[in-house]
């Protein structure tokens, strides 16, 4: 009489001896080898070697387990096939209806830093050949992956039985993890053997975990999730608040641009829909806070905040008068972070860890997916630029300053600023012209004296002949346009010095 044959191959244990005495219970078979069968042993289930299935023992300190034609044939054979049926009688290969096998944890190893030599023993060789072949083979066999498909599994053998929808779902489900297993160790190898790959190789494979379920998307009629890479954890904390959107992610994407761009210094960086709306840097917190508001005090209503030092108490009481989305910070001193919890519990506290460096940014769009190299843009540098005008070494801080902040800053991007302030910034224009205005009308009477930053270049002289008539006295700007000459003697005419060698920092 045929009994049906259940093939436990796991590394975590956790709930296995459970599910194997439902097995039981449900007329099953245990076949399983090495550490999982002396694991079920141990818990009093009866186990059939695989040993005794092939006769052949674990060999290669482990390496070969149930790569062997009458396990794998097992699995794959088809009912109902002739060939199949055929070679099943000549070979005495006994049918396996149910594989639950979870993989060698190389995760958890490459994300300990251990040698490549210890990563390549955690690849796991017959684990995944024994959940292809089941999924594979979804018809008639079922393929668990997941632990959390125990409690699934039990209730279909007490029920029913195993219908072929949850045989189907279970394969899909483990042609999932098989894949994401690979990308991991894809990913993991790279960086352990020193892998450096091309520019842009022909194919991408990034394996993806979702960190988080979000409020909604840009709209609450779009659902949303943030995923981040199996080895990378999200580089934030989140203490309170209500859950994070989409537009906060997005918002708290441009804010750690600019925390990048201005590491090292003691500075405030306000967003409002990805785009700063303000920038400060201040020899204390409080004081970069307060220049970075005065830029623009409508604009940063509703907006998000950071800071790359500690917030303290008194910076937070002066922070909890206004409304913002997010505080984020590398560090809310215990006593501030108390007080916004308890005056602000809408307001969502994030203090930022080590950032997830990607290798790509991946923008996926109705074409396609959009990948170019995600990194920092080259810092300006005196020597490698030249100067129309006069130079004004006094005012490099300040350029290089509103260039940062242009960097970050939605294309098309002027930027004013002046003693490490922004203080007039126009971001996400169609002409750089509008831009211009905008900036220089945020800017008001402080734009006397002020220094204007470009993003890219000047098509026409209309920006320069509008900064000079608003006071401006310096601008950095990449060049490149086949009006250059013209826009520099215009420059030289109106008494404006002009930096000309920046790299063009456009962000769409």
């Amino acid at each position: 009489m045929y009994k049906p044959k259940a093939l436990i191959s796991v590394w975590e244990k956790d709930g296995i001896t459970e599910l194997a005495e439902a097995l039981i219970y449900a007329g099953y078979e245990i076949v399983s080898s090495s550490g999982t069968a002396d694991y079920l042993r141990s818990g009093g289930i009866g186990v059939t070697e695989a040993l005794d299935i092939t006769a052949v023992p674990s060999i290669l300190g482990g390496r070969v387990k149930t790569l062997h034609p009458k396990i794998m044939g097992g699995i794959l054979a088809r009912r109902g096939h002739n060939d199949d049926e055929r070679d099943i009688a000549e070979y005495d290969i006994p049918l396996i209806d149910i594989v639950v096998c979870t993989l060698y944890p190389f995760e958890e190893t490459a994300r300990s830093k251990a040698p490549a030599e210890e990563l390549i023993e955690k690849i796991d060789v017959g684990g995944v050949s024994l959940i292809r072949a089941a999924a594979k083979n979804f018809a008639r066999v079922t393929v668990i992956t997941d632990k959390a498909d125990y409690e699934l599994l039990k209730n279909a053998l007490k029920g029913d039985g195993i219908s072929a929808e949850l045989r189907r779902d279970l394969a899909i489900k483990a042609f999932r993890a098989t894949a994401s297993y690979d990308a991991t160790i894809h990913d993991g190898l790279r960086d352990a053997l020193g892998y450096s790959g091309g520019e842009m190789e022909d194919h991408i494979v990034i394996p993806l975990r979702r960190t988080q379920e979000l409020r909604y998307g840009e709209n609450p009629f779009q659902s949303a999730a943030l995923y981040t890479p199996t080895l990378a954890d999200p580089p934030f904390v989140q203490h309170s608040g209500k859950e994070l959107s989409y537009n906060n992610i997005l918002d708290l994407d441009a804010l750690l641009q600019g925390e990048v761009l201005f590491r090292g210094a003691t500075t405030c960086i306000i967003v409002k829909h990805t785009t700063p709306c303000g920038v400060a840097v201040a020899s204390d917190a409080m004081t970069a806070y307060e220049l970075a508001l005065a830029c623009d005090q409508e604009s940063a209503f509703g907006g998000v905040i950071g800071f790359t030092t500690p917030v303290n108490l008194k910076l937070a009481q002066l922070i909890s008068k206004r409304f913002f989305e997010i505080i984020a910070a590398p560090e809310i001193e215990p006593d501030a972070m108390e007080y916004l919890k308890s005056t602000k519990s809408n307001l969502r506290l994030i203090t930022t860890t080590k950032q997830y460096v990607s290798r790509s940014r991946i923008t996926g769009n109705r074409t396609g997916f959009l990948v170019q190299k995600d990194t920092l843009p080259p810092l300006p540098v005196r020597s490698k630029g030249r100067w129309v005008g006069k130079e004004r070494p006094e005012l490099w801080d300040d350029l290089v300053f509103a260039w940062k902040v242009a960097a970050f800053t939605k294309s098309n991007a002027i930027v004013l600023a002046r003693d490490g302030a922004s203080i007039g910034i126009g971001g996400g224009f169609t002409n750089r012209a509008d831009a211009a205005a905008y900036a220089i009308d945020r800017a008001g009477d402080k734009a006397v004296g002020s220094v204007m930053a470009s993003d890219a270049f000047f098509p026409f002289p209309d920006t320069v002949e509008m900064a000079s008539a608003a006071g401006v006295t310096a601008i950095i700007q990449p060049g490149g346009s086949i009006r250059d000459d013209e826009v520099e003697q215009c420059a030289i005419k109106l008494g404006v010095d002009m930096f000309v060698g920046a790299a063009r920092v456009f962000r769409h």
